[in-house]
């Protein structure tokens, strides 16, 4: 049997030979004629007549704070941040513990504004907590975060609990001086 071999697989080619033909020409729009993005920060719409406030927070600089334990506005806020971007997922933004991921964790993810702590609501006993886990639970160690980042999650967490337990100074202090 012979095959008219002038007619095969003509389909393929036209098809490879129009990708290439509007990948081209895409490239060309993309790299010279399209007017790019606008990566400037969006605004959100604040209140009638109020000034737009910025959707980004700023993160304040705390790597100069010497004892990033005590508390302080500026930890709470780099605080803010890194819980949001390390600790939400489980605990939910707000820290009520009704994190996307923490729906489907038994035991359910500690709710800190209502504060009850399973070890201890001090700074070094939440500190701690992040340090070692919780046993028993999905709370791993977060020993990956640097520890004035962990410093700052405690003081954002003491921020927004309805049971804080008052830290005893000294003891704080030895203790921070051994965290790592």
């Amino acid at each position: 049997m012979d095959y008219n071999r002038d007619d095969y697989n003509k389909g393929g080619l036209y098809a490879f030979v129009g990708t290439v033909a509007f990948c081209l020409i895409f490239f060309v729009y993309i790299s010279f004629i399209h007017p790019g993005i606008d990566l400037k920060e969006v605004q959100e719409a604040g209140p009638a007549g109020a000034a737009p406030v910025m959707a980004a927070a700023v993160d304040p600089d705390v790597s100069k704070i010497a004892k990033p334990w005590v508390e302080n506005a500026d930890m709470v806020a780099h605080g803010k941040i890194v819980f949001k971007n390390n600790c939400a997922v489980c605990h939910g933004d707000t820290g009520l513990g009704d994190g996307v991921a923490g729906k489907a964790l038994v035991p359910p993810p500690r709710n800190f504004v209502e504060g009850k702590w399973r070890y201890s609501g001090t700074s070094d006993g939440l500190f701690h907590t992040l340090q070692v886990g919780s046993p028993g639970t999905s709370m791993v160690a977060w020993t990956g975060i640097p520890v004035v980042d962990r410093w700052a999650v405690v003081q954002f967490i003491r921020s927004i609990t309805k049971n804080k337990i008052a830290d005893d100074p000294a003891k704080l202090e030895a203790f921070a001086k051994t965290a790592k």
